[in-house]
């Protein structure tokens, strides 16, 4: 497949410094024995298009007996995406979903009206060993679909759309871009996707989106000249026709956005909503315990202990 054949090899300088309307550097967060970097929502950008909560889940290396342990905790007026570089874990909700996820294949979780999950390594991730790095993300789901029922979707890693063209592979995790359509189900525009740049390769980003960003996960790009490292996310200027180019060691990012929203979302917890009345809705509801009979249940074959609702 082509790799957007108009694109002029001088692209990159052409490219203004001041096409990056925000630049977020992650808060770290220790929890113990790897770090979480958070780059959403940040102080100054609470989304890019749908992506409400972006965090980068290691790198980290993992000794023998040790692992992730989630128990399980609820969300609300979200989706979830887990995408793996490196290890693996053990996805199991109140779908009814029980599911392993490994390197390149995606999880993605709509909460809607009310979900409940857990993540951990299994006891054969703990007999060894085992590097982790990854990302998570939240997405906001728009007022029409809020409220739909909480489903669950697991794509291997080769029904993702791949294009490959002299050191440039992407891997479409989420949406659309790029003339190709990965298989989750999306309740709105949304592109979002694995980039591997071979040393001075080119990325042109999607044009046909309004909210764009890249983050990066290992190695360094160019942008008008000035070098940005990894656990950076710069959010562009919409409109503007944007080409990176990959650093000397190359590059991995994730690129990601889609359509605004028409207005903010309330956050807190694990709740994502239009309104601070839902947000109350569910804290009631955890609180209350009462398991399959409102909004919440707990996993199938997880139900032993769960997340308390925090003060």
């Amino acid at each position: 497949m082509s790799w957007n054949p108009a694109l002029e090899p001088a692209c990159p300088d052409e490219v203004s410094i001041d096409s990056i309307e925000t630049l977020i550097v992650p808060r770290s967060r220790d929890l113990g024995g790897f770090e979480v970097r958070r780059a959403l929502p940040a102080p100054k950008r609470q989304m890019v298009g749908p992506f409400i909560f972006f965090d980068q889940v290691g790198p980290a290396e993992l000794l023998t007996g040790q692992g992730i342990d989630v128990r399980p905790h609820p969300h609300i007026g979200l989706g979830t995406v887990t995408y793996l570089y490196r290890g693996d874990f053990h996805h199991q909700d109140s779908t009814g979903a029980d599911q392993m996820i490994h390197p390149g294949a995606v999880n993605w979780m709509v909460a809607g009206r009310g979900v409940t999950h857990s993540e951990r390594t299994t006891p054969e991730g703990r007999s060894g060993p085992q590097s982790l790095l990854g990302v998570q993300t939240w997405v906001a789901l728009p007022e029409s679909h809020e409220d739909v029922a909480p489903s669950f979707e697991h794509h291997g890693k080769e029904s993702l759309p791949v294009i490959e063209d002299r050191g440039v592979s992407v891997r479409l995790i989420l949406g659309r871009a790029y003339g190709e359509n990965a298989p989750a189900t999306m309740f709105s525009d949304t592109f979002y996707a694995d980039v591997a740049l071979e040393a001075g390769r080119l990325l042109p980003m999607p044009d046909d989106h309004e909210d764009r960003g890249i983050y990066i996960i290992e190695g360094s790009i160019l942008i008008a000249g000035q070098e940005f490292s990894a656990s950076q996310m710069m959010v562009f200027r919409p409109g503007d026709k944007i080409t990176v180019a990959a650093g000397s060691r190359g590059a991995r990012l994730m690129i990601l956005g889609g359509a605004t929203f028409g207005g903010p979302r309330y956050i807190w917890w694990n709740f994502v909503a239009s309104s601070q009345e839902r947000i109350e809705e569910a804290k009631a509801q955890w609180r209350a315990q009462n398991w399959g009979k409102g909004r919440f249940d707990l996993p199938i074959n997880d139900r032993n202990e769960h997340i308390p609702l925090p003060d």
